[in-house]
C-alpha cells in the first residue's frame, strides 16, 4: 500500500515559533486587552453587545451560551479520537485529497476539523481559543462561522493550486483568516509570543506571512499556501467589516 502523504495545514509553524510540538509550554499565544471610555462610561472592548442581532434568535430570545468557536474546538477534539481509532476512514472520507474532492466535496469543510497528531491539534486549538473566541465576541456567531469556513475553503483551494497531490488536514487556513480579520477590525490587540515578546496583531500577521513565504517549497509537509490564502481571505473580510465593528472600540 502506498504511503499516505499528509499536509498538516494547521501546524501553525510550531517548530519555527514554539520550539516544536513537544515543548508546549513555550508555544502559547496570548491577548492583551485594555479598557476604553465611550459615552462617558468605562467599557471593556471585549464585552459582548447584548443587543447585537447576531446574538438574538429569530424567536426573540437569546441563544444558548454555547459559542461556535467552542463547538468547533470540541468537534476537533472528538474527531481527533476518531482519527486515532479509524485512520483509514478519516483520511478517506474526511481529509481533503485533490484527487477525490470532486466526488467528495464535503471534504473541503471536514478537513478543517481533522488533525494529524496531538501537537497539531494542541497548537491549532490554542490559536482558536485566543483568536477565534475574540473574533466571535466582536462580530457575532454567524459572521464568525462564515469567516472561519470560507477562509478555510479558500486556504484549501490555494494549497491545491500549488500542490495538487496528497491529503490535507487541519484548521490553519481558517485560523489564519480569523487572525487576518482581527488584524483589520481590532488593530489594538497585542499578541504575546511565548508569553514574553509583545507584538501588535498586525505585526504578528506580517511575521507569519513572511515565514510562510520563505518556507514554501521546503518540503516540510506544512501547507504554507493554505496559510497565506486563508489569511488573505480574512483580511478581505476585515476590510468589509471594519466600518461596522471598529467604531465601538475607538
Amino acid at each position: 500500500m502506498a504511503k499516505r502523504q499528509k499536509l498538516e495545514d494547521g501546524d501553525m509553524e510550531a517548530k519555527e515559533f514554539f520550539g516544536g510540538a513537544g515543548r508546549a509550554s513555550a508555544g502559547r499565544l496570548s491577548l492583551k486587552a485594555g479598557r476604553q471610555r465611550e459615552g462617558g462610561r468605562e467599557d471593556r472592548w471585549n464585552d459582548p453587545d447584548p443587543w447585537d442581532e447576531d446574538r438574538i434568535s429569530s424567536s426573540g430570545g437569546f441563544r444558548l451560551p454555547v459559542t461556535y468557536s467552542g463547538m468547533i474546538l470540541a468537534l476537533c477534539v472528538i474527531l481527533f479520537f476518531v482519527r486515532v481509532l479509524a485512520p483509514a476512514f478519516t483520511f478517506d472520507y474526511l481529509a481533503l485529497n485533490p484527487a477525490t474532492v470532486a466526488s467528495r466535496p464535503w471534504t473541503l469543510i471536514t478537513h478543517m476539523f481533522i488533525h494529524a497528531d496531538m501537537g497539531h491539534l494542541f497548537f491549532n486549538m490554542l490559536f482558536l481559543f485566543f483568536f477565534g473566541m475574540e473574533l466571535e465576541n466582536r462580530v457575532g456567531e454567524s459572521k464568525f462561522l462564515q469567516i472561519f469556513i470560507i477562509s478555510g475553503i479558500v486556504g484549501a483551494v490555494g494549497q491545491m493550486a500549488v500542490l495538487p497531490a496528497g491529503s490535507m488536514v487541519g484548521a490553519s487556513g481558517a485560523l489564519f483568516g480569523v487572525m487576518g480579520c482581527l488584524a483589520v477590525i481590532a488593530p489594538e490587540i497585542k499578541v504575546l509570543l511565548f508569553f514574553v515578546i509583545p507584538l501588535s496583531i498586525r505585526a504578528a500577521v506580517v511575521l507569519f506571512a513572511v515565514i510562510d513565504f520563505t518556507m514554501m517549497g521546503s518540503g516540510d509537509s506544512i501547507a504554507h499556501m493554505a496559510h497565506i490564502t486563508g489569511l488573505l481571505a480574512g483580511l478581505a473580510f476585515g476590510g468589509m467589516l471594519k466600518d461596522r465593528y471598529r467604531y465601538r472600540y475607538r
